[in-house]
């Protein structure tokens, strides 16, 4: 990815983080609610209780026979003090937001959690819809010995961040003024390194042809836009694992320039995917099996996506779990209630699949499989009630939602023990319930 400083790059959904279920939302949610009830009942004691300050410092003056009345805090006399039904409506409205943001807290944890974490709308992760777009960037040219030359853009291209074992990537750049039109530009140089810390390894080098010649990855000969290509495994780098940059040197308009790419390659190969993808429909779910032959046993993380048969994205399947050296399935899980929720035009159609091994406590932190870029399988047509409707499901959700329909209870509760009347009525609902009530209806 273009830079100028020295950084690892971190790609879009890079997949760090592992699938657990929602106790990190949970989490969230309950400390939201705690710190606005305490907020709103510390308000509720300081107005309702008006005197308190007074009977305090009074209680713990000594008596005096002369002069003590100069000494005594006069009686407070505010509008709440002295008008007991305001003071009872500040303490309805209390408990009212009290009831709305317990309410807000059980419907947005269970909204979020609907779904499992291996199957999700992709709407939710737009960053992984199409993750083998090229990476776009546009810039003021940056100069060689510092600062930047505001007249003149530099706009650059790269296929991809991450580099499987025999995969390659391509960069380009071009040079255009403010109005757009492009200016002549020659590339003078262009050096990929591979960048190790604290001097740990050596660093192996290898030059990167760019060219305006319609051939080694050029579209267009002549059309102003330089392009080059870098295969790891084709020169001293092939070895090399981790950072690997690619720094370009270039002239536009008799100044010197330089732009950097950074890519993460990995020569290790994990796994290799092996025989064709399988599909069932076991347990009201849709289930693409992969199969692969895993060479080092580990985590492995998985994405795939799937789009239905106009082409729309509309699901992003994750797999996370340890794999044993050997043959192994690989379940991607479209769940059955998104299934049904989304409502999606079969065939559905699996794509962009990418793996890796994660390396915990070390850099780099993965190997990568081989990606299958593009189509990977197109599954048959069902009827949606083929698939259940039923949410997802786990001992951690079960446990949060008894938790916070417990606070919702309570808070209920305690509205309903000071205006009675509201007993005899819908009581008002969060935005979360009012949402969910509108997109039933």
């Amino acid at each position: 990815m273009p830079s100028d400083s020295p950084r690892k790059p971190e790609p879009r959904g890079s997949g760090r983080s592992r699938d657990k279920s929602g106790s990190g939302a949970a989490t969230r949610y309950r400390w939201r609610y705690l710190v606005t009830v305490a907020v709103l009942i510390g308000v509720l004691v300081l107005l309702v209780s008006g005197n308190w300050f007074a009977e305090e410092v009074a209680a713990n003056t000594p008596a005096k026979s002369d002069g003590s009345h100069f000494l005594t805090m006069p009686a407070r006399n505010d509008p709440v003090s002295a008008n007991p039904a305001q003071a009872r409506e500040i303490q309805r409205q209390a408990l009212l937001a009290q009831w709305l943001q317990a309410d807000q807290t059980l419907c947005q944890y269970q909204d979020s959690t609907r779904y499992p974490n291996y199957s999700r709308p992709i709407a939710e992760h737009p960053d992984q819809v199409y993750p083998n777009q090229l990476i776009t960037e546009s810039h003021p040219m940056r100069k060689k010995g510092g600062g930047t030359d505001q007249e003149v853009q530099i706009q650059t291209t790269q296929s991809r961040v991450y580099l499987a074992a025999g995969e390659s990537v391509q960069f380009t750049i071009q040079a255009k003024n403010k109005s757009g039109q492009m200016l002549p530009l020659i590339t003078d140089r262009a050096l990929a390194r591979g960048i190790t810390y604290n001097a740990s390894r050596e660093a192996p080098q290898s030059p990167v042809a760019m060219s305006d010649s319609g051939r080694e990855g050029d579209q267009v000969a002549g059309d102003g836009i330089y392009s080059g290509v870098l295969n790891p495994a084709q020169t001293g780098l092939a070895s090399f694992n981790g950072t690997i940059r690619t720094e370009l040197s270039y002239t536009v308009n008799g100044q010197a320039g330089v732009v950097l790419f950074d890519v993460i390659y990995s020569p290790e190969v994990p796994a290799i995917w092996a025989g064709p993808v399988r599909e069932s429909t076991e347990g009201g779910a849709l289930r693409f099996i992969l199969k692969a032959n895993v060479q080092m046993p580990g985590r492995y993380i998985v994405h795939g996506r799937v789009d239905d048969a106009r082409g729309k994205p509309f699901a992003l399947v994750s797999f996370n779990d340890l794999l044993p050296q050997g043959s192994n399935d690989i379940p991607l899980v479209v769940a059955g209630n998104l299934l049904r929720d989304q409502t999606p035009v079969f065939p559905l159609t699996l794509r962009d699949v990418d793996a890796y091994l994660l390396k915990e406590n070390t850099d780099p932190d993965r190997a990568l499989m081989p990606r299958i870029e593009g189509t990977a399988y197109v599954s048959k047509t069902y009827p949606l009630k083929t698939f259940s409707d039923t949410e997802w499901s786990s001992e951690e959700r079960s446990r949060y939602l008894t938790e916070f329909e417990k606070d919702a209870g309570l808070a209920k509760n305690a509205l309903i023990s000071f205006d009675p009347d509201l007993a005899r009525q819908p009581l008002p609902q969060s935005v979360c319930s009012q949402n969910r009530n509108n997109k039933t209806r």
